[in-house]
């Protein structure tokens, strides 16, 4: 299995380039997970690796409706050639008003991981998307693990439990550093406004207690202080190891507002 490092940088494909991938690895980050449904030719990651030396690039995640199996395989292959080790694939079947050609999600998963395997995608470099126990259990048993998006440190225990132990789970955390309780939320409520227009998003914040209230858009207080945890640097230190204590063993986190950096580099201070 590819080591990712305790933890990692969620950050939109576009948004990244080679010095921003070598400042990641200055600052002790393993692993820099590209967003945004990066696409099958995954042409953007062989620059975030040639920039470093020892940093991981993931997708978080691919988007099986967007992108044949067997092309990502192909690329998947042209990375490992050059960067042996330093990629991992992780898929995902996205949500149901992303595409109008909505199969059964977990089928069309499970078939998608037969092409990646009949192509030889070792599953050590492979991570799925995983909310529900159903594809949790799936990305135990045919991938590293599991690489949930838009989940609480509850979901993180329940997630751990299904997958068991030896498993890779690897949630992704949004913060935002700003001391202004009422701005804090607000830049939060911004991007986790989005979701909540996503039935999948909802059900999994449902079964994780959630309820009307919290989920009406743009979100609850409550929902928000979860989600997009924000204050100073203690306090989003704090939203990430809460993950690693629940039971992940490495979080990506998305810092949230113009500049990323001061939040990433409060985490990394008080964490690596």
């Amino acid at each position: 299995m590819t080591t990712l490092g305790r933890l990692g940088i969620w950050r939109g494909a576009t948004q990244v380039d080679g010095a921003f991938a070598a400042r990641a690895e200055e600052q002790g980050y393993g692993t820099l997970w590209l967003g945004g449904s990066p696409g099958g030719d995954l042409a953007v990651v062989d620059p975030l690796l040639a920039a470093t030396e020892n940093l991981v690039v993931a997708t978080g995640i691919l988007n099986i409706w967007q992108d044949d199996a067997r092309s990502a395989a192909a690329a998947f292959h042209r990375i490992e050639k050059l960067f042996p080790g330093r990629f991992v694939l992780g898929i995902g079947a996205g949500h149901r008003e992303a595409t109008a050609d909505y199969r059964t999600p977990y089928q069309a998963l499970v078939d998608y991981l037969d092409v990646l395997a009949a192509e030889g995608v070792p599953k050590e470099q492979t991570v799925l998307a995983a909310l529900g126990p159903k594809v949790l259990r799936l990305a135990a048993d045919r991938t590293a693990g599991a690489h949930p998006y838009l989940t609480s440190p509850e979901h993180t225990r329940r997630a751990r439990e299904i997958l068991g132990d030896g498993v890779l789970l690897a949630p992704e955390q949004k913060v935002v550093l700003d001391e202004d309780e009422a701005r804090g939320r607000e830049v939060g409520r911004r991007t986790v406004d989005f979701y909540l227009r996503l039935r999948n998003y909802v059900a999994n914040l449902r079964r994780l207690g959630f309820d009307d209230a919290d989920l009406e858009r743009p979100g609850s207080d409550r929902l928000i202080d979860v989600l997009a945890v924000h204050g100073d640097g203690d306090a989003i230190t704090a939203g990430v190891r809460a993950h690693l204590d629940a039971g992940a063993d490495h979080v990506a986190v998305q810092a949230l507002g113009d500049d990323p950096w001061p939040a990433l580099e409060a985490i990394a201070q008080r964490l690596r």
